[in-house]
């Protein structure tokens, strides 16, 4: 194991290191965070969004993590720009850097440093067609506390206010979490929920994306 990279913020401490087996990963206070040998859960994130769309001409990602979902939605030529809402500004530094494979060099992708919850708030009423959160590991298994309030029905019902007719709310989590389900059904009518099965360091896991259409 070598690590790459340490930083610290108010919120903890982030380490980048390549693992033995020659991925790249991300923790976050010691916490597993994501790694870029499965992605298949960012990329479904992606799609899912991208399918559920007829035109995403303007789409917010909340959580910059190795850039795999921007990557996926990148590769769609339809898509016009994207924001990325990212709270720890050493993770920007690093990918601006190279340390981390970079998505920041296209011109459609911008780069907001701060908490998603206050990005989506400044956004205009009715101006993305796409809102997709990546923020954390999901309600149930918490890196930063403070994180809890983006999946509850509030923060969710000020996503739903930003999004176009037609967009579309996608949440990734890391476990099958009934309260989530619930708070995007209460705001947005129904959810899809659809469990993304991975290979994790030898592990079969099972992740999950949640949707509400608005």
């Amino acid at each position: 194991m070598a690590e790459i990279a340490r930083a610290r913020s108010e919120r903890g401490e982030l380490v980048l290191r390549r693992r033995d087996d020659g991925a790249l990963e991300l923790r976050v206070n010691g916490v597993f965070v994501m790694d870029d040998r499965e992605t298949a859960s960012e990329e479904l994130l992606a799609s899912a969004a991208l399918e559920a769309v007829r035109r995403p001409e303007r789409v917010l990602v909340g959580g910059l993590g190795l850039g795999y979902t921007v990557r996926a939605l990148l590769a769609d030529s339809r898509l016009g720009s994207v924001t990325v809402a990212e709270i720890e500004p050493d993770l920007v530094g690093w990918m601006r850097s190279g340390l981390v494979p970079s998505i920041l060099d296209d011109a459609r992708v911008g780069v907001v440093v701060g908490d998603v919850r206050a990005v989506v708030a400044d956004l205009p009423e009715a101006s993305v067609d796409a809102i997709l959160l990546d923020v954390d590991n999901g309600p149930d298994f918490l890196v930063y506390n403070e994180n809890s309030a983006i999946y509850t029905s509030s923060f969710l019902t000020t996503c739903r206010a930003k999004l176009r007719a037609g967009g579309v709310l996608t949440v990734w989590s890391s476990s099958s979490t009934e309260a989530l389900e619930s708070a995007v059904t209460t705001v947005f009518g129904a959810c899809q929920v659809t469990p993304v099965p991975v290979r994790l360091q030898a592990r079969d896991e099972t992740y999950f994306v949640y949707q509400g259409s608005s």
